[in-house]
């Protein structure tokens, strides 16, 4: 297994992928992943990339700085209210992320990390994020892991992710279908002109029918499918594909009541596989995970 670092960037590669960190600029998650067998890569701007806190609710009436609002009622964000708990947004405006390398017995697992600055409604900025990213030998996927440390009491916190990521094309030329575990198979064809989330394919806990196994994953056009699989479906609180210009796969975990200095995490499983049997295969002997434990001769997910 192989580990380089630059300045912006970790770069990892094991017998079956090539994959790119970046520490500076666009961070957060894995900036592009390869997989060596087919050659095949992820089709957007990164994955399990990382936004920042929100809770559900409108704030046109709240003492907001206009710059902290949250926009919604358009395609973008769609007719669904929501309110900026803690910001800045990770993957544009971190701009860098501390970063620690561990390395085991045929795995690498690389921790990055960051507390939010700004607070909205009089509550404390420093949540604090936490993702690892775990790459073995002998596997097309990778591990992470998002947790979030609460600065404040929150009914209903909300990390916004993106999973497995967006994706680029035009007219569908990259990509030929998308698989929901809770809504089945989508032709590429669906995505040709925008529509908001909330119009099609949209997923809420409590609203929509929680699906046995949480898998998002899109067909690349000629090659392997991709996929992101949220390992506990009850940590998801809403998930949107809709076209923008893109397939944006927005993903938000948590969605519970949570005290100052409490945590919730989720776990996902990113990367290439033959067919959908085989993600479910996969997914059934981690389900129900939350965390990861690093330990002398590995990992656990626990």
């Amino acid at each position: 297994m192989k580990v380089e670092t630059t300045k912006a960037e970790i770069y990892v590669e094991t017998d079956f992928l090539k994959t790119t960190i970046r520490t500076e600029g666009y961070v957060s998650g894995v900036a592009s992943l390869i997989d060596k067998s087919t050659g095949a890569r992820d089709l957007g701007f990164g994955l399990d990339i990382v936004d920042f806190l929100l809770e559900p609710g409108d704030d046109r009436n709240l003492p907001i700085p206009e710059e902290y609002r949250y926009r919604w009622g358009d395609k973008i964000h769609g007719n669904i209210p929501k309110r900026f708990v803690e910001l800045p947004q990770i993957c544009t405006q971190a701009k860098r992320l501390p970063f620690e390398i561990f390395r085991g017995r045929n795995f690498v697992a690389i921790k990055q990390w960051f507390k939010f600055t700004i607070a909205t409604l009089d509550r404390l900025p420093g949540s604090l994020w936490e993702q690892w990213l775990i790459f073995q030998n002998g596997r097309r996927f990778f591990i992470s892991c998002d947790k979030i440390t609460s600065a404040n009491d929150v009914d209903s916190l909300i990390l916004r992710i993106d999973m497995p990521g967006h994706i680029k094309h035009n007219r569908g030329d990259t990509f030929e279908s998308i698989y929901l575990s809770y809504y089945g198979f989508i032709p590429a064809i669906e995505f040709l002109e925008d529509f908001p989330p909330d119009a099609r394919f949209f997923y809420r806990r409590g609203v929509n029918q929680q699906p046995q196994r949480f898998i998002r994953a899109y067909k690349i056009r000629g090659g392997p499918w991709l996929a992101g699989m949220t390992l506990n479906p009850s940590i998801v609180y809403e998930s949107w594909c809709h076209q923008r210009g893109y397939v944006c796969m927005i993903q938000e975990i948590g969605g519970y009541p949570v005290r100052k200095t409490e945590s919730f995490s989720a776990v996902h499983i990113i990367g290439f596989f033959n067919s959908v049997e085989e993600m479910n295969k996969l997914y059934d002997a981690y389900r129900e995970c939350n965390s990861t434990v690093l330990c002398e001769n590995g990992y656990r997910l626990i």
